[in-house]
Parts: C-alpha cells; sequence; structure tokens
C-alpha cells in the first residue's frame, strides 16, 4: 500500500514498509473499454521547487518560517489562455514528494496542475513533525495554496519541458483556473493518504480557497487511534477526558521511530528539527513519554491530538469531501470515517464515504495494497480501476465543473465477491451510512450466543489478567505483518485460557453479511477492581472486546485482526461497548465468537491483577448487536 522513502527503507527496514502512505497503483487490471480511456496530455515537470514560508510558531512559541521542497507537474498545453484547476497533494507519515509522483503525472496528464510537496519534517523539508497542526502544517501549506493562484513564484532545480534542456530557474504559475485573481484563489482540490490525508482537513480549517478535499485512510480523532477507549463517546470517536482510553504501543512506538529516524536523515535541511525533541515538537514528545509511563494519556495530552484531530475543528472544514477509509486497518479503523462523515452530513457539507479493501494493516487475503481494479492513481488507467474512476470524477464535478457523477454516498468492499477487471462489482452501495438492519445475540450459560432472551440460561464467567503488564493474548503486530514473510503461526492471534470470557452462536444456517459497528451491553462484577476504580483509571478495569469467525472444522479468525480496548469507568454500571466497524461475510456452517480478553500484545496492560465475571442473567440479559445486510 506504501513506498516508504529509501532513506527510511534503510533506518527501519520492514517496520517502514507500512508507514509513508503514498497512493501506489492496485494489481493490474484489464484495460478499460475501447473508447472510454481519455486522451492524455503531455507533461511538463518541475522538479525540486522551494519554497521559504510562514508556519505558526514553533516550541519557544516564536513566529517560525519552514522551507519546503516540492514538484510541480503540468498539462503541456496548460497556458494564461488554457488555464486548468489544480491539485495539492503530499506524503504520509515518514514518506516524501516522491511518494506522489505518479499521482502528479496520473493527474497532469488528464487536466490538472499538481503540486506534490514534502510535508514538513521530512526530508527534504524543514522545521519539526508538528501531527499535521492547522496552526502549522495548514498554514504552511496556505502558501502553496497562493503559489498555484499566481500570487508568488518558486526557484526550481531542473525541469523536464519536452526536450528543453534541464537547469535552475523561476516559476510563476499562470496556467490554473482562478475563482479570484485579487485573492490568489485557484481551483484546487486536495489528495492523499493517512498523514497526507489529516493535512488536508487542516489546511481547508485555515484556507477557505480549498475547494474539494479527498482524504484516504487518516484520523478523526487521535486520542482514539493511538490510545482508544470504544466506551464512553462523547461524540464519534471522541471519548470522555475524564475516561482515558489505553496506549496502542505498537503503532506509537513505531511512529516515533520513523519520525526520529527522519529528522536525522534531514539534519543538513534543518539542524533544529532534532534539538530538544528529535524531530517532534515538544508536546509530542511530553505525550509519548505519559503514555509509555502511564499506559493512557492525561489532559495535556489531550491539548495535543485534540488540536491536530479534525473532531475538534470541523466546523472549519465546509467543502465536499470524499472520505477512503481502509477495512485492514488497525491503526484509523473505519469507526475514525464513520466519526467525520457523520459530522460534516449534520453540518451540511457534501460528503461520500467509501471502504476499501487496504488499509495500514495490509488488504485481503494477505496480499499487500489496494485489491485487483479497485485503486490507480498513478498510470494510464485510472478508469479501469473503481476507486480511481470515483476520485477523477468526484474532482471532474467540483473543479472541472462538469455532470461527472460522485456516486453512492456510501461503498463499501466485499472480499468475497469474484470479479475480472475493475472492482465495482465486488461493491456494495447505500444511499447513506448506516445500512442494514440491527440482529442481536444475548450471552447466556456454556459459553453460548442464544438470538432470544427467552433462551438465556443462568450462569457466569469469570477471568483475570496475569499482571505487571503482562500480555496474555495477541492480536497483531502493528505494521509489520505484510511488510515481511513471517513464519507460518507467528501472527496467529491467541487468547490464554484463564484470561478470557468467549460466547458463541450455534452453526449459521445461512451466511450473514455485517457492515457496520457490532455492539455490546454488558455489565461486570469485579469487587477487586470497585475498589480501587476511584483511584483513577490505573485502577479501572480493562477489557479488549473482538469477534472471531469459527469454521466448522474449529479454526478461528479474528475479522481484520480489529479488537477494542475498553477501560470501564465504573465497574458497578452497565457498559455500552462500540466495536469497530467491519465488511465481513459469515458463511453458513461458521460460528459467530464474541472474545472478551482482559490484555493485548499491541497495547499497555493493567499492572494490578483484575479478577471479572460476567454473569448470564435471563432478566437482564448482555447484548451483542451486528449490523447485517442481505
Amino acid at each position: 500500500m506504501t513506498r516508504p522513502s529509501s532513506r527510511l527503507r534503510l533506518a527501519l527496514a520492514a517496520l517502514a514498509t507500512l508507514t509513508g502512505v503514498g497512493l501506489v497503483a492496485a494489481q493490474p487490471v484489464a484495460a478499460s473499454p475501447k473508447g472510454s480511456a481519455p486522451a492524455l496530455d503531455a507533461v511538463d515537470t518541475f522538479t525540486g521547487l522551494s519554497f521559504t514560508v510562514p508556519a505558526g510558531r514553533n516550541d519557544l512559541g516564536q513566529p517560525q518560517t519552514c522551507t519546503i521542497d516540492a514538484d510541480l507537474y503540468r498539462p503541456h498545453s496548460a497556458g494564461p489562455d488554457h488555464r486548468v484547476p489544480a491539485i495539492l497533494t503530499t506524503n504520509g507519515f515518514g514518506g516524501s514528494k516522491a511518494d506522489q509522483a505518479g499521482i502528479g503525472r496520473a493527474f497532469a496528464q488528464r487536466g490538472y496542475t499538481v503540486l506534490s510537496y514534502t510535508g514538513l519534517g521530512f526530508p527534504d523539508s524543514g522545521c519539526k513533525i508538528s501531527l499535521d497542526d492547522p496552526g502549522v502544517d495548514g498554514i504552511a501549506a496556505r502558501s502553496l495554496v497562493t503559489f498555484l493562484g499566481g500570487g508568488s513564484s518558486a526557484a526550481y532545480d531542473s525541469a523536464d519541458l519536452g526536450g528543453v534542456p534541464a537547469g535552475p530557474g523561476t516559476l510563476t504559475v499562470d496556467f490554473t483556473t482562478l475563482d479570484d485573481a485579487a485573492t490568489h484563489d485557484p481551483r484546487v482540490g486536495m489528495i492523499g493518504g493517512s498523514y497526507g490525508g489529516q493535512i488536508q482537513f487542516a489546511t481547508a480549517a485555515v484556507d477557505p480557497r480549498v475547494d474539494t478535499l479527498v482524504p484516504l485512510i487518516t484520523w478523526n480523532d487521535l486520542r482514539y487511534s493511538l490510545a482508544p477507549n470504544n466506551t464512553s463517546f462523547t461524540t464519534g470517536t471522541t471519548y470522555a477526558s475524564s475516561n482515558p482510553g489505553t496506549e496502542k504501543i505498537g503503532w506509537v512506538s513505531l511512529f516515533f521511530g520513523v519520525g526520529i529516524a527522519d529528522g536525522l536523515t534531514g539534519a543538513t535541511i534543518d539542524p533544529t528539527r532534532n534539538v530538544g525533541c528529535p524531530n517532534f515538537v515538544l508536546e509530542a514528545c511530553k505525550a509519548k513519554a505519559t503514555l509509555d509511563t502511564l499506559g493512557f494519556p492525561t489532559e495535556d495530552t489531550y491539548r495535543l491530538t485534540d488540536r491536530v484531530s479534525v473532531a475538534h475543528y470541523l466546523d472549519d472544514v465546509r467543502v465536499p469531501t470524499f472520505l477512503i477509509q481502509g477495512e485492514n486497518d488497525t491503526l484509523f479503523n473505519l469507526q475514525e470515517a464513520v466519526a467525520t462523515y457523520r459530522g460534516l452530513k449534520q453540518r451540511g457539507v457534501d460528503v461520500a464515504m467509501a471502504w476499501q479493501s487496504w488499509g495500514h494493516s495490509g488488504g485481503t487475503n494477505g496480499r499487500s495494497g489496494a485489491a485487483p481494479g479497485e485503486l490507480d492513481l498513478t498510470g494510464a488507467d485510472i478508469e479501469g480501476t473503481y476507486l480511481g474512476q470515483r476520485i477523477k470524477d468526484w474532482f471532474d464535478h467540483y473543479l472541472k465543473g462538469t455532470s461527472a457523477p460522485t456516486g453512492p454516498e456510501f461503498a463499501y468492499f466485499r472480499d468475497w465477491v469474484d470479479y475480472t477487471g475493475s472492482a465495482a462489482p465486488a461493491y456494495g452501495s447505500a444511499s447513506s451510512y448506516p445500512v442494514g438492519t440491527r440482529q442481536t445475540w444475548y450471552l447466556s450459560a456454556a459459553d453460548e450466543l442464544v438470538s432470544s432472551k427467552a433462551a438465556v440460561l443462568p450462569g457466569s464467567k469469570s477471568w483475570s489478567n496475569p499482571g505487571a503488564g503482562a500480555f496474555a493474548s495477541y492480536s497483531e503486530v502493528s505494521a509489520l505483518e505484510g511488510a515481511v514473510d513471517l513464519p507460518d503461526g507467528v501472527t496467529t492471534p491467541y487468547d490464554t485460557p484463564g484470561t478470557f470470557g468467549a460466547w458463541t452462536t450455534p452453526a449459521l444456517t445461512s451466511a450473514t453479511t455485517i457492515v457496520g459497528s457490532p455492539t455490546l451491553d454488558v455489565r461486570f462484577e469485579s469487587p477487586a477492581v470497585a475498589a480501587t476504580q476511584a483511584t483513577g483509571p490505573a485502577g479501572q478495569l480493562q477489557v479488549f472486546a473482538k469477534m472471531y469467525d469459527v469454521a466448522p472444522d474449529g479454526s478461528q479468525t479474528l475479522v481484520h485482526k480489529l479488537i477494542s480496548p475498553v477501560r470501564v469507568a465504573d465497574v458497578t454500571q452497565p457498559v455500552h461497548l462500540e466495536l469497530p466497524a467491519v465488511v465481513h461475510r459469515v458463511e453458513a456452517g461458521h460460528r459467530i465468537r464474541l472474545v472478551l480478553a482482559s490484555t493485548d500484545a499491541a497495547y499497555k496492560n493493567a499492572y494490578a491483577v483484575q479478577p471479572v465475571t460476567v454473569r448470564a442473567d435471563p432478566l437482564r440479559p448482555a447484548a451483542f448487536s451486528l449490523p447485517v445486510v442481505p
């Protein structure tokens, strides 16, 4: 799914493979039907553009300027008498402008000027990583919008202008469509993945000249992404500050390793990147230390994560947005896109959402990257892939003003559907989200899930964590799986007996398709925790909820390796859990298993021993609800 910079590959080998989220081609697909491929323009490429831009304030509160390295791709036919709209794009975490070269050339061939730049804190741009802060990264990007509107010039190192010798020069943009020449307002959209997705919100929030966004696999609220708590939601994925989540230690550590390595390789560009907190703003280092020490965020952490998360400035984003999120993603799961989708829709913003096959955790059936025919933004056959065509249509509609369709408001990839060529047949669609109806199962004795309250038998299930922060359950190795070849069985999820509770349905008589978020309403009993929870988060109960698909032979699959960490604020009260959304078909003869585990290897675990019991009570049974579609 991504190609990190060569420097990071050398520095971090396999661990960096899935971090620099660029936009890459899908596997080869059948050619587009005859006559459907557009006429492609020649492309003029300007490389090594250098900008020095204002970018908010540094760690000392002083105004700062940052250098930005960029490349520009222009249709050869574009000029003052033939103006074209623009696209601004930047890299995922750990990458560079080079990751977007394919999209630059491909969309320039289709009548767009594309400016691809390296984000702040990554070679060869200056300043520290500010986590897509609107007040830093957004302000910096605003100068690039002005450049695309003809408001400034940039020096470049070389240019490919169809035979013209390369060399240094200066470029002034006089070939983009302008909405307002006086304010240097170009017709401009943005596209990018992960870190290159959140920057779009940050830029649109501070610059109303941006016209449309296409963010892929990015976050809604970084407090949920890096320290989730799948209960106590106040809105979207934002949980109550008084009920903090649990550190996703694998992903958090990986990000800091990548960021620090990038600071070392880019030291000659800006030596100050490695002063104090190495290549991160100081608040980020403090947050990392807090998470590693306590295992959960504090109010100081929230001040940073809230500032850099669109959930907390969504009122300032008012442009049409096409959200694309990955079904295989344990970093930014589908709930993040759902939260942003709902928030924009409530504000009357034109919004669409597609759930694609791939994300930070890989693709379908152990494959890395997009499914065949699903996404290609880098080559000659954008139109031959489902999402490639939709993204092109989206830009054509909102930037060129054509009648191109923007597609269904909600679409989702179904990995069990066979097709050839474009992945369009594998996508289900609906006029909005959520979809389907709720199917409820109830926790019963003998470790069963039953379909009616009347069938619930009284009984109980008890377990405990090992304590001392140790884990007894494994779900994934963040960002490693799919990046390197590991021995068979090494990455198979497991739960150690005595440390979890499980409840399983009978064999299904017909296939069940789940599209959306399962929920669980349950009561926990733990006198030991009840005695300590008033001392704060460290004394509260931790639970990790997850759903398995159990085959007739007894083998089980953790659906997309997604789990739901929960920190229970008050163990004496009922708890409502929301599991990450999935798209999954449970075949006839298979069973669905709900597991509540006490620990997980990808997270910080409780140090205190926490024995817990869940009772099957016919009068008030625990309910496991699934969103199902025909």
